[in-house]
């Protein structure tokens, strides 16, 4: 092999350099006892240089032995989370073939992995987007797991069956889960018109009484309810209910704020009274 002749070549060289050393020993003239300490100094350096390269390399292995146990432990559960058959290695495969081998699996599992997480995301922000429009409830799926290729196949035609559902009109629902069952249609107690009307006269007094209340929209169905495009607001069942409960809310607010003046205003009073304000000063108050 290659690397035999080199050893064969390396061991010739220290030969011809210790004969070397020995001829110019012995022309200078040096005794035996002092040719002897020169010699144990060049083995002493040379043993230091081998131990140290041996040791460089045992430090490889050792490097390479722990990265094959970390991805061999990363690859379980990569397939775990991706759900698939453990990673087969060659039994006769080097040290190095086989760390390169784990660690190019473990890359690709990990893009797969990137991937999955990446297209989930944009499936449900798609799905938020159309359940807004359509007023359905959203994808059952686990968003803290990787999702399997099936999932991800249902997943696409569930949103792909929103988009047809959008441009068809059909705005008032689908049945739970991602392709099964048929469209089921919002029973609506009264006609579609008489909920347009309904909202309209609603969202009237909403916003009057927010203003009174100095009131600012916080929740994503107020700012929908006073949007100034009306006819984006989804006229369904559960949406009129909600709009007619805040309206509820926002009157009971008020009325809790008329009942807290008038105590207010009644205790000013006694207090004038008691205090003897003049009626000037208390007609300069009573603006406030």
């Amino acid at each position: 092999a290659p690397s035999e002749v080199l050893a064969a070549e390396a061991a010739s060289c220290l030969n011809r350099a210790m004969a070397a050393l020995r001829d110019i020993w012995e022309e200078i003239g040096i005794p035996e006892e002092q040719r002897l300490e020169r010699t144990d100094v060049v083995k002493q350096h040379i043993k230091s240089l081998l131990d140290m390269m041996v040791a460089e390399e045992q430090s490889l292995k050792e490097r390479l032995l722990k990265s094959i146990a970390m991805c061999r432990k990363e690859l379980d559960t990569l397939c775990s989370e991706l759900q698939l058959g453990p990673f087969e290695t060659e039994e006769e495969s080097t040290i190095l073939q086989m760390e390169k081998n784990l660690r190019m699996r473990v890359e690709e599992l990990q893009r797969q992995k990137q991937d999955r997480k990446q297209e989930l995301k944009a499936l449900q922000e798609q799905d938020r987007d159309l359940c807004d429009i359509l007023c359905t409830a959203l994808f059952s799926i686990d968003s803290g797991a990787v999702p399997s290729l099936e999932d991800l196949d249902c997943y696409r035609r569930h949103v792909a069956s929103l988009n047809t559902l959008k441009v068809s009109g059909e705005t008032e629902g689908v049945a739970e889960g991602p392709t099964k069952g048929p469209l089921v249609p919002d029973t609506a107690p009264y006609p579609q018109e008489q909920r347009r009307e309904e909202f309209v006269s609603n969202k009237r007094q909403i916003i009057l009484l927010m203003e009174e209340l100095d009131h600012t929209p916080d929740t994503s169905f107020e700012r929908d309810v006073v949007c100034e495009n009306e006819e984006e607001f989804c006229l369904s069942k559960d949406n009129i209910v909600a709009l007619q409960n805040l309206l509820q809310q926002l009157e009971a607010r008020r009325a809790l704020n008329e009942a807290v003046c008038a105590e207010l205003r009644s205790r000013i009073v006694a207090l004038w009274e008691r205090l003897q304000i003049p009626q000037e000063e208390r007609e300069t108050s009573a603006v406030h």
